[in-house]
């Protein structure tokens, strides 16, 4: 029975812990949301840019998991590239480090019940302010003093050596300096795969290192076998990317089996170093601060300890597997950060696509579990892709016009057809995306963002409509045999021309910070378009009465550059969205 109950009180601050990491994570991207997007607009620059982007956005928000999701959610809708999303998730493996920083500095330099108590007496009237980012930042803190309060229970719960004899005796055993090479190689696979196992359990490998540094700072297992757990945790985080790619299209698969198969290649070739890299951690933590993390104690000798110079081993410890983690996973990113392309190549030919279906990028049920402030930049950067979609509709309906290959041409109708359906399904997606995260607490600021990107998704859904309705009348227009004069088609040039210069305008401006764009250029353009539309009216009414004017042809091709006209209004209201006007 007080076997039950001791893991019971393990597991519940083990909860208490991961709780608090979630509340402190949710604090601080609703807090700093717009800094956040500012940092992963640079993600889709370089490798090397994405490295930078993913440590900071997982020191940050205190989540690799979170990242790498994210960034499998990117490839899916086809906002990155396969390499740009390797960066990023390298970058993850360094930013999650910065955890078993602070668990071995606050958990184990400070007192953890003087610490939290004041940050709670402070953080809670800042979340009950109403308005602004205090409430937010309140949330934040509370998140960090639980989190504290959660691993100050860990220690509590977990026994330390002293009263535990029995495992040193028994784990000591694995680490025997006289064994063999492969004997100690067996032994490290063996607490990989443990390591990967808890991780995966708990998902979330913070929790996992964390649990490990605890018991390794407690004595109750070894400082090489905690190594080798950390470096199986690292596995084990690549478990939730593959989860969620299987929900996502061939390239969101791609992207996860290169983040599985980075920290694979890394394990392994730390596996066959591992006794000689300890020796190197060791030298940079007595270089560093004087700390001793590979000698190992009698259990007299931990018993003769004062309770100073305990903490001090305990303290020692923990730093050590700091360094051991940040070590690893930079000289890992060092090593592998050259061989990205060939990682894409492997990935490519090992997640073979099903079909054309699967190779659509898309935003389909992915990474829901994201905090509003996160997901709105994917949101964002898929309604740019919308954008660059239905801009390709305005080319292949001047293609229509132009071709007089039949064959050619009925491949052009079922493009712009594939077109509109895709149009379709994105606006519902995204809407549906959008309604699920309005469920959420928003930030002022995201739920102005998300209003505004509804609105444009329609109007970008109603542009592929338009655009659908001119290929139709120009497919009976050749089934009957009508044909436009050269005036007639100079004319229509003319309007599709100045309706692509709005679409160029309309995707500059969805690819800018939205804060920043300005309405004058689509005004402009828009003025032009509505300009052009009036004279070709004008000068439509005065052909009326020519000799050789033809009805069935005028009527469709005033119904053509009207139909320009108005997807040129649509252009505008999606700048007048951005801009906060709609």
């Amino acid at each position: 029975m007080d076997v039950i109950y001791s893991v019971l009180q393990i597991l519940g601050a083990l909860a208490f812990f991961i709780y608090g990491m979630k509340i402190m994570s949710d604090g601080i991207q609703k807090a700093a949301g717009a800094q956040l997007r500012n940092i992963l607009r640079t993600m889709t620059k370089n490798r090397y840019l994405g490295v930078v982007t993913g440590f900071l956005t997982t020191a940050l928000i205190q989540s690799s998991s979170a990242t790498t999701v994210m960034t499998v959610s990117f490839v899916n809708a086809g906002l990155i590239s396969l390499v740009e999303s390797a960066g990023i998730m390298m970058g993850a493996n360094i930013g999650t480090t910065i955890t078993g920083w602070l668990v071995s500095f606050l958990g184990f330099k400070v007192s953890l019940a003087n610490l939290a108590l004041p940050i709670f007496a402070f953080a809670l009237p800042m979340s009950f302010v109403k308005t602004g980012k205090w409430k937010h930042w309140g949330q934040f803190l509370i998140g960090f003093a639980i989190l504290f309060m959660g691993l100050g229970l860990l220690k509590a719960s977990v026994p330390d050596i002293k009263s535990n004899p029995e495992m040193l005796s028994f784990l000591q055993d694995f680490v025997d300096p006289n064994a063999g090479y492969f004997k100690l190689l067996f032994t490290n696979i063996l607490f990989v795969m443990v390591g990967a196992l808890v991780t995966v359990i708990v998902q979330s490998s913070s929790a996992a290192m964390t649990i490990t540094i605890v018991l390794c700072a407690q004595g109750i297992i070894p400082f090489p076998i905690a190594a080798a757990m950390i470096l199986g945790e690292n596995i084990g985080t690549t478990i939730t990317a593959e989860l969620a790619s299987m929900v996502g299209n061939v390239h969101a698969k791609r992207s996860a089996r290169i983040h599985s198969m980075f920290n694979i290649v890394g394990v392994t070739w730390m596996l066959l170093v591992l006794p000689f890299f300890l020796k190197f951690v060791a030298f940079l933590a007595q270089k560093i601060g004087g700390l001793d993390v590979l000698s190992t104690y009698s259990l007299d000798e931990i018993k003769g300890m004062s309770d100073a110079a305990f903490d001090n081993y305990k303290g020692s410890k923990a730093f050590g597997l700091s360094i051991f983690h940040t070590a690893f996973n930079m000289t890992n990113v060092l090593i592998m950060i050259g061989f990205v392309p060939l990682l894409v190549k492997l990935a490519i030919q090992t997640v073979k696509s099903k079909g054309d279906e699967d190779e659509e990028f898309r935003l389909e049920n992915i990474s829901k579990g994201d905090t509003p402030e996160l997901s709105i930049i994917e949101v964002q950067k898929t309604i740019a892709k919308f954008g660059e979609v239905t801009a390709r509709l305005n080319d292949f309906s001047q293609d229509l016009i132009l071709e007089t290959d039949n064959k050619k041409r009925q491949k052009i109708y079922e493009r712009i057809g594939k077109y509109e359906e895709i149009s379709d399904r994105m606006e519902i997606e995204i809407t549906e995306y959008l309604t699920s995260m309005a469920r959420k607490e928003l930030t002022d600021q995201t739920m102005i963002r998300t209003r505004s990107i509804m609105n444009i998704a329609n109007d970008l859904e109603r542009i592929g409509d338009i655009y659908f309705q001119i290929s139709k009348t120009i497919e009976r227009k050749n089934e009957q045999k009508i044909w436009f004069n050269q005036q007639q088609r100079d004319n229509l040039k003319s309007m599709f021309d100045l309706v692509g210069k709005a679409f160029v305008v309309m995707n500059t401006n969805l690819n800018n910070k939205y804060s920043d764009v300005s309405k004058e250029d689509a005004r402009k353009t828009e003025d032009d378009i509505n300009a052009l539309r009036n004279k070709l009216r004008k000068d439509g009414t005065k052909d009326i009465h020519k000799e050789d004017y033809n009805v069935k042809s005028s009527l469709i091709y005033n119904n053509l550059y009207a139909s320009l006209e108005r997807v040129g209004d649509h252009i505008i209201n999606v700048t007048e969205a951005i801009v906060g006007e709609i």
